[in-house]
């Protein structure tokens, strides 16, 4: 079942890259999109992972996954920037600059998967107290795949991705986030309620730096005064979502 909620929070990438790639959406509204979606992740962060984490395994437990998991992101977006693919999730002009080309192609495909990693691991991690899984988290991700799979989706149009191409790399991202939920569930949920704290608290450090490197300089990039405010938005909404769940 954990699978089944890791690919639906993934599908919205689908959702999403559709309306980027067939259709002309102006810049900032894809930047506000963004920045409502980084929000809501920002949220699901806060009162979700970081609060289930630290009520499992106290703070010491929480320190470590959080740092662990911002530092393994980092470590990798470095990797991958210099590989070609540092404005994967840009939508206009941005993503042709530095090496946004045809031949950044593979590490834009294993970055876009590398960024769904930690979120998809923390849909099945939620599940594992009770067996039911956090609407509140599933909600926070899909919501905020919507504005990630149409930024990168109309930015890869720019750099010249037919839409075949496109497609697979989303469905392969899918799918992906199925497999890692379904291995939050079933593989974490053995060990002990240390051990899942700390992952817990690695996928929300993942999350959070995804967001600061990735994220929140599209969201930026056209909205500019008014990133905060719908940023505040999408955070507000998801804190809701939270508390209803």
């Amino acid at each position: 079942m954990s699978g089944i909620w890791g690919l639906f929070a993934g599908s919205a990438l689908i959702i999403g890259a559709v309306a980027g790639y067939f259709f002309k959406i102006p810049q900032r509204i894809i930047a506000a999109i963004m920045a409502f979606g980084a929000g809501v992740l920002m949220s699901a962060v806060s009162f979700e992972l970081l609060n289930e984490a630290y009520t499992v395994g106290g703070v010491y437990n929480v320190i470590l996954g959080f740092l662990l998991g911002a530092s393994i992101f980092t470590a990798a977006n470095v990797y991958l920037a210099r590989s070609g693919a540092k404005h994967r999730k840009r939508s206009g002009k941005k993503m042709l600059s530095g090496n946004g080309s045809e031949s950044s192609g593979p590490a834009i495909a294993v970055g876009s998967i590398i960024d769904g990693i930690p979120e998809s691991i923390a849909i099945g991690l939620t599940m594992i107290e009770g067996g039911v899984v956090s609407t509140a988290t599933v909600v926070a991700i899909f919501l905020s795949n919507i504005p990630e799979g149409l930024s990168s989706s109309a930015g890869l149009k720019t750099i010249g991705w037919n839409a075949t191409r496109v497609f697979l790399l989303w469905i392969g991202v899918t799918i992906c986030t199925g497999f890692s939920s379904l291995a939050g569930y079933t593989i974490f949920g053995q060990f002990d309620p240390a051990i899942i704290s700390i992952v817990l608290s690695l996928s929300a450090g993942g999350i959070l730096a995804m967001l600061v490197d990735t994220m929140i300089p599209e969201a930026f990039s056209e909205t500019h005064n008014l990133a905060g405010m719908i940023t505040v938005m999408g955070f507000i909404i998801s804190f809701i979502l939270s508390k209803l769940g």
